[in-house]
């Protein structure tokens, strides 16, 4: 019988690493804020474990004039700042060794020519073998609808031999319902939905697919999985900073649309779909469009009760005074879009008819949380407290938290005794966190999430009909809160957020405290 030696980790037996085709990939927008601060980084990682495939070629492009060094020196800076691990130089500088720069706009044919000349050079140096091609489109979301008309038609959609191409395709994916239908239009016209991987980094996070785990690996969840056991679910989505820099992008989205429509509506999926035959990437997507088959679109009318919005004003941040959004830089004084947003959803099928699910994000909260917490509905008879009038046993719910940031983890409240000669109860806490759990720093959700796309794995991605699906809910509040003059309700930065947000609660329900 042997025993682990000094450097291994038994805890991470079993976390095996498929193998992935070889794959040459194209970063549209190969050093903006994403490539730099996210992909980059994955990447390394990725080569650090061992986890890339032997043969893995890197071009970058976007206006930017430089040479091939030059965008090799920018991509190792980058990941020497924003990698989760210190990066060792040696698999650095191998990850690095042959990366290749095309500069050109995204709409001049000269840059796909640069692209098909730089990926035929890879496929002559492999010889017999056939590598794949993975393009991702890192960019603006006006971009998108031209980089694949041009992909289309340089060609490099397909391949002649065996070979298979990929598109990543970022968030956002829409910005309303006609222009969600209008972008996928565009990008089946070139590709096939095989072919597309449209992103959201929520679902690489560890917390997040382990809601698959949890709940259908785990015989004592499913039973309680229901309208009969579950009294509420709340999912939050707080951040403790402003817009930064971000007015320019922020003040046409909303926290609507950066979060709601698509991060926010995805652990709604997952917390609700019915089991899949299997973990197959068709079968998953497929409960999850069932799930938001089931929530019934507002009418105009009906948006004033079940959703909320409001703007941050000025207040206190770690310590320090910080402005309210009217008076962040290159925001208009006149502005509506909310950094708040929350909702009263209503998943109308058969498990969770009369559950309500509240959904709420907002910037400049009291602290940076996502999280989902399942409240269940109370003991039917509670038998502690009558003999000491005195002091009455008062039972919270039993609550089952999934926390995906800043510390990914489970834990589930449990009411327990009080040590002492009286039977006085109060929740206890068990917790499980992926850290401590696994003796290692969980991985990035774009790692996990570009091998997925290079697998031809699309279980983590969104498909054609969910992203229209999610919009088709989203769409009559944004609607109706364009057509909707303010000003907006305000609420204190560092506080939980506007009073009008208790309006969409029961009396039975409260929200979480940030």
């Amino acid at each position: 019988m042997s025993t682990p030696g000094p450097d291994e980790n038994p805890l991470v037996e079993g976390l095996e690493r498929l193998p992935v085709h070889p794959t040459s990939l194209v970063i549209f927008g190969g050093l903006g804020d994403l490539a730099k601060r996210k992909l980059l980084p994955a990447l390394y990682n990725l080569a650090h474990e061992g986890a890339l495939p032997e043969r893995f070629h890197l071009v970058g492009t976007s206006r930017s004039e430089m040479t091939d060094e030059e965008f090799r020196k920018e991509a190792a800076e980058a990941i020497r700042e924003h990698s989760r691990r210190e990066p060792d130089e040696t698999v650095l500088e191998a990850l690095l060794a042959d990366v290749r720069w095309v500069a050109g706009t995204f709409d001049s044919a000269s840059v796909y020519e640069g692209i098909a000349k730089v990926l035929g050079e890879f496929d002559e140096g492999a010889g017999a073998l056939t590598l794949n091609r993975a393009f991702y489109l890192s960019t603006a979301p006006d971009f998108f609808p031209v980089i694949v008309e041009q992909l289309g038609a340089h060609g490099l959609h397909e391949l002649p031999d065996e070979g298979e191409v990929r598109i990543i395709i970022e968030k956002p994916f829409g910005t309303t319902l006609a222009s969600a239908i209008d972008l996928n239009q565009k990008v089946l016209s070139v590709f096939s939905e095989q072919q597309v991987f449209r992103i959201d980094h929520y679902l690489g996070k560890e917390t997040v697919q382990n809601m698959l785990a949890f709940r259908f690996a785990n015989r004592m969840f499913e039973p309680v999985w229901n309208r009969d056991h579950i009294q509420s679910v709340q999912i939050t989505a707080s951040e403790d900073i402003g817009i930064g820099s971000r007015a320019g992008y922020y003040d046409q989205a909303g926290a609507l649309r950066d979060l709601v429509q698509n991060h926010m509506m995805q652990l709604l999926c997952l917390l609700c779909m019915e089991p899949p035959i299997d973990l197959g990437a068709d079968e998953v997507r497929n409960e999850k469009v069932k799930v938001l088959k089931a929530i019934r679109p507002p009418a105009p009318d009906e948006v004033d009760q079940m959703a909320v919005r409001a703007q941050y004003a000025k207040g206190s941040a770690g310590g320090e005074d910080v402005p309210g959004y009217l008076d962040e830089a290159d925001v208009p004084a006149d502005s509506n879009t909310e950094t708040y947003a929350a909702l009263r959803l209503h998943v109308q099928n058969w498990r969770w008819a009369g559950v309500p699910f509240y959904l709420r994000t907002g910037k400049r909260l009291a602290r940076k949380v996502t999280e989902i917490a399942v409240t269940l509905k109370p003991v039917p008879h509670v038998a502690f407290g009558g003999s000491d009038p005195a002091h009455p046993t008062t039972l919270m719910p039993n609550q089952l938290v999934l926390t995906m940031q800043p510390n990914e983890g489970v834990s589930l409240s449990l009411g327990a005794k009080i040590p002492g000669t009286r039977m006085r109860i109060r929740p206890v806490q068990m917790d499980f966190q992926y850290g401590t759990a696994f003796v290692s720093q969980s991985p990035e959700a774009y790692e996990r999430l570009i091998m997925d796309a290079m697998r031809g794995d699309a279980t983590l991605f969104t498909r054609n009909d969910e992203a229209e699906a999610q919009w088709r809910i989203c769409d009559p509040i944004v609607s109706t809160w364009e057509a909707t003059p303010g000003p907006l309700p305000q609420y204190e930065a560092g506080s939980q957020g506007p009073v009008e947000a208790a309006s969409l609660l029961r009396e039975i329900d409260s929200w979480r405290r940030i």
